[in-house]
């Protein structure tokens, strides 16, 4: 049976405490393969998704950019409500809301409802991702151990991108609705499994609501803001890359979505193996100097595409260029997450990461519908990809301002 009243924080001892800790891990794991899963799991299906609802490349890239919008806009006050109503309580009912949006928007026929609920599935993605970390960092015993879960956290969410992309390439051969569907039936395996075990911590426990939604000193906390700016430049232009390689290899080549869903695994694919590897990379080598090379990886990369026989040539002109974006995660989005936080005392941190996962999501946003736009046009894809080079070199201007710095902060990240 499951428990009407929520657990306590698990104990730290024992066997029992430990696979109660493993348990756990799962959970917040399982659901940050479910958000980065949410992402990827429309992208190949943008075509079909268009075919089926009538829709412009300009209105149904909303599906994609509604979902980074909604994240964005609960990510700064994500902290007021778990404060206001507790922390289990929030992760449950964005599970649930995400769950019922999820079903909403597979079940619909209309193009501005299927935008909603994407909207309000970002919005769960932003109240499940933060609180997730801070249960890691409140139940996970310091050093080793937490170490260990937050690494276990993000090669759940480098996976759910791979998971998402092939999963497309095989529900669309069925049926684009099936790709809205595939997170639900995953959130409601985990659903149980989060009632029983997601521990309840307050917020007068957490003492979150003392403070301001986003602190003075934050905003001119240098790091922190070009870490948001470098890590908007690479997922903006990556996503918005992959959005002009979708519809170019699908009108020029005719390409099916499983075909498309391969063909990105070289971008994506290395994430995975290097997740685990990235704070030792960090001590190696230090954030800025990963940043940095990370950002001029992508930029070569995109250079490479505006130069080259453009995307809907795969082997001599898409491949190339996601290689070098795949090299780019692999350096820098690690590092650009420790950057975010170096530096920074220890009581703004819960704060100071929704900052910079704003900013990651707002330059999803930006750039998806920037590019669309463009695509729309009647010149063809290189205006967009001008844009993307041009998104990509916004990053690798604040990679290299960051190296003046890089002593001070690499110093704070590794510690």
């Amino acid at each position: 049976m499951i428990p009407r009243t929520g657990p306590q924080a698990p104990p730290r001892g024992g066997a029992a405490a430990g696979a109660r800790l493993g348990a756990l891990l799962f959970v917040l794991a399982g659901n940050m393969l479910i958000d980065a899963l949410e992402v990827s799991v429309v992208l190949p299906a943008l075509p079909a998704t268009a075919e089926g609802l009538g829709l412009s490349l300009n209105e149904v890239q909303w599906v994609m950019s509604g979902f980074a919008l909604g994240f964005a806009a609960l990510l700064l006050i994500g902290p007021r409500l778990t404060a206001r109503f507790g922390r289990r309580r929030v992760y449950l009912a964005a599970l649930v809301v995400f769950v019922l949006a999820s079903l909403a928007g597979g079940a619909t026929d209309s193009g501005a409802l299927l935008v909603a609920t994407r909207v309000v599935k970002g919005g769960c993605a932003a109240l499940t991702a933060p609180v997730g970390l801070a249960i890691i960092a409140t139940v996970f015993p310091d050093g080793p151990r937490q170490r260990r879960a937050v690494s276990v956290y993000s090669l759940f969410g480098a996976a759910g991108f791979t998971v998402g992309l092939l999963l497309s390439g095989l529900l669309t051969a069925f049926s684009w609705r099936l790709t809205l569907l595939a997170p639900a039936a995953a959130a409601l395996v985990l659903l149980p499994f989060a009632w029983r075990l997601v521990p309840e911590q307050s917020g007068e426990q957490s003492g979150e609501q003392r403070h301001p939604v986003v602190p003075r000193a934050l905003l001119g906390h240098r790091p922190l803001l070009r870490a948001a700016a470098g890590a908007a430049s690479l997922n903006g232009s990556h996503l918005a890359l992959l959005l002009t390689a979708v519809f170019t290899l699908r009108t020029e080549r005719g390409w099916p979505p499983w075909l498309t869903a391969v063909a990105f695994l070289p971008a994506c694919v290395p994430l995975v193996g290097a997740a685990l590897f990235s704070g030792r990379m960090v001590e190696r080598f230090g954030t800025a100097r990963l940043v940095a090379l990370g950002a001029l990886a992508s930029v070569l990369g995109y250079g490479w595409q505006l130069a080259g026989p453009g995307p809907g040539a795969y082997a001599t002109g898409l491949l190339p260029t996601l290689l070098l974006t795949g090299t780019a995660f692999v350096l820098a989005f690690g590092a650009l997450n420790m950057q975010a936080t170096a530096g920074i005392p220890a009581a703004d941190r819960g704060l100071a990461v929704p900052l910079y996962q704003t900013g990651v999501q707002l330059g999803a946003v930006v750039a998806l519908t920037a590019t669309a736009a463009l695509l729309s046009s009647a010149a063809g894809t290189v205006p967009a990809l001008a844009f993307i080079t041009a998104a990509g070199a916004f990053g690798l201007v604040a990679a290299l301002a960051g190296l003046a710095d890089r002593t001070s902060t690499d110093a704070a990240a590794v510690r």
